[in-house]
Formats: C-alpha cells, sequence, structure tokens
C-alpha cells in the first residue's frame, strides 16, 4: 500500500515541488493539500492520511498548533515539520506538541523521501546533529531548562537506561550508542523502547525534549 500524504504550505510553488517529487515514487500518494492549519483539519476529518508534512508559518492557523489538535486524536497520522530552521524559532514546539521529527525545506529529495518513509513506520526523523543545533538554540528559552532534573519521572528509570537516555538526548544514534556503552545495537533499541514506556514518551524526539526540559541536559549536549 502507499503511504498517504499531505502538504500543509501556504505557498502553492512549493507545494507543486514536493507534490512532483512524491509522485514519482512508487510507494508514495499526495491524497490532500491545505494552504493553512485550519484548512488541514477540514480537510483531515474526511481523508484517509498517513503522514503530514507541515509548515510552521501560516496564516490562520500556524503548523504548531494545526499538529497539537492532529497529534491529540486517536489514530492520528505522524506529522513531519518542514522548516528553514534559520528563521523558525517554532520547531521546538511543534515536537513538544507531537510531531514526529523536523526536516529542512531544502533538504534533498531522497533525505526527504527517507524521512517520511521513516515517519510512516513509526521512527523519528531529526538527524543527531540537526537535533543539537536546533536544542541549543532553543533550550535557553525554556524556563526549567536550568532546574533540576524531575526525579518523579526520572527515577522510573534504571541506572542504563538513565545513561541511554543521556546519550540519546545528546543527539548520539543507537549506533552511536552501542559503541559508547559496548552494547549491541539490540540492546540499545529495547533500552530506548523501554525509556518511552516508562515515561509515556511517542519517540525518541520526545526523549530529547524532556531531558533539555528537565535539566538532565545542559544546552550544549552536556549532561547535568
Amino acid at each position: 500500500m502507499s503511504i498517504r500524504v499531505m502538504l500543509v504550505d501556504d505557498q502553492v510553488l512549493l507545494r507543486t515541488g514536493f507534490r512532483m517529487v512524491l509522485a514519482a515514487q512508487p510507494d508514495m500518494d499526495v491524497v490532500a493539500e491545505a494552504g493553512d492549519g485550519a484548512e488541514a483539519l477540514e480537510v483531515l476529518r474526511g481523508t484517509d492520511v498517513d503522514v503530514v508534512l507541515m509548515d510552521v508559518r501560516m496564516p490562520r492557523m500556524d503548523g504548531v498548533e494545526a499538529t497539537r489538535r492532529i497529534c491529540g486524536q486517536e489514530g492520528a497520522p505522524k506529522v513531519l515539520i518542514l522548516t528553514t530552521f534559520d528563521l523558525d524559532e517554532y520547531a521546538f514546539s511543534a515536537l513538544k506538541v507531537g510531531a514526529s521529527g523536523f526536516m529542512l525545506k531544502d533538504v534533498p529529495p531522497a533525505e526527504l523521501l527517507g524521512a517520511i518513509r521513516a515517519v510512516h513506520s513509526g521512527d523519528a526523523v531529526v538527524a543527531p546533529s540537526t537535533t543539537r543545533r536546533l536544542l541549543d538554540r532553543f533550550t535557553p528559552m525554556l524556563p526549567s531548562a536550568a532546574g533540576e532534573p524531575s526525579s518523579a519521572e526520572l527515577d522510573r528509570l534504571t541506572g542504563r537506561e538513565r545513561e541511554v537516555m543521556l546519550l540519546v538526548a545528546q543527539g548520539l544514534s543507537n549506533g552511536e550508542i552501542a559503541a559508547r556503552l559496548v552494547l549491541s545495537e539490540a540492546t540499545v533499541k529495547t533500552h530506548v523502547g523501554r525509556i518511552l514506556t516508562k515515561l509515556g514518551l511517542r519517540d525518541r524526539v520526545q526523549v530529547v525534549v524532556l531531558a533539555y526540559e528537565s535539566g538532565l541536559v545542559r544546552a550544549g549536549g552536556g549532561a547535568q
């Protein structure tokens, strides 16, 4: 079955470009488009969508609010944020409210297609290096960023799970974590899964967000 994709962007030319790239893929189908968040919510009421490519800066309703409303629904499609990064201080907020990741609007087509497939399969698609840049920039804006870790949440983790969480929050991939802790990638993946379950998180993007908000990791990537 094809991955059903929805394009949400107020720039028609950008939507046209993305549609052309996706239409050439045998496993993808653009089933809907919208020019802002409000229109996207209306369209989604009558259209089955697997992945939403969501701009953040749009009239009427921006991508952050639209993402919050979409992700709050049962059986909601995955949301992949499209950002220009240098201008979008909203990208972090979109991750907080449930987006499965974000990509730059000028990303090479192959990377965008890979990101859509990854999100559809349940993975997060924020590249480790990009995660570090984004969170290092926006974490100082969070009121709790300099505070103490939230022991009520983090005390549920074992020592090893806490180690893994720290490395995830610093932007390391499963392979890099495995090498650092001398574990197999399968074991690291199991630890990440347990962290998600214990903390009630959707994916590793939200692990990163919680680690920064709780003060477990400081801006700059270091542990407290």
